[in-house]
């Protein structure tokens, strides 16, 4: 929304055009999908990482609305957001690994970077047919699609 120099309101929304929102939206996707396959469905660690991720989500959604009577509720929102995906989701992964003796790799390491660049392409040409009636995760609209590339979709 433009600012409007007569208004006394702060300039809000557009939070979907937001790297952040794409992101967290990307991670609330996954994690539904991850947790789906591989922790199950009536554990109470599959409800909590799945509620920090759409808590991530929805934060920032909710102080972009809010920036237009309260900065102070915007960044609040915001850092819950934060709070949700770093504190919670984060942590709750990083246990999945612990608990079934595999490693976890730190975030500048040599695994880790090989990772986030194959992840930056989007190409996963082995890639198995999701199951029917399951979400497929999809490339971010803002990022071209590639030969094999892998898009989000519901099926």
């Amino acid at each position: 929304m433009p600012p409007d120099s007569d208004s006394p309101l702060m300039p809000h929304g557009g939070y979907e055009n937001l790297r952040s929102y794409a992101v967290a939206e990307a991670v609330y996707d996954a994690t539904v999908v991850f947790c789906d396959r591989f922790i199950d469905k009536s554990s109470r660690t599959h409800d909590q990482m799945v509620q920090a991720a759409r808590s991530g989500v929805r934060n920032i959604s909710e102080g972009s609305g809010a920036a237009a009577t309260s900065k102070k509720m915007e960044m609040k929102l915001t850092n819950v957001a934060r709070a949700s995906l770093n504190d919670e989701l984060a942590k709750d992964y990083k246990s999945f690994l612990i608990q079934r003796g595999l490693r976890v790799w730190h975030k500048s390491s040599k695994q880790c970077l090989a990772m986030r660049e194959r992840l930056k392409h989007d190409v996963f040409p082995n890639l198995p047919a999701a199951p029917k009636g399951k979400v497929v995760l999809r490339t971010p609209p803002e990022h071209e699609p590639q030969r094999g590339s892998v898009t989000r979709t519901s099926l």
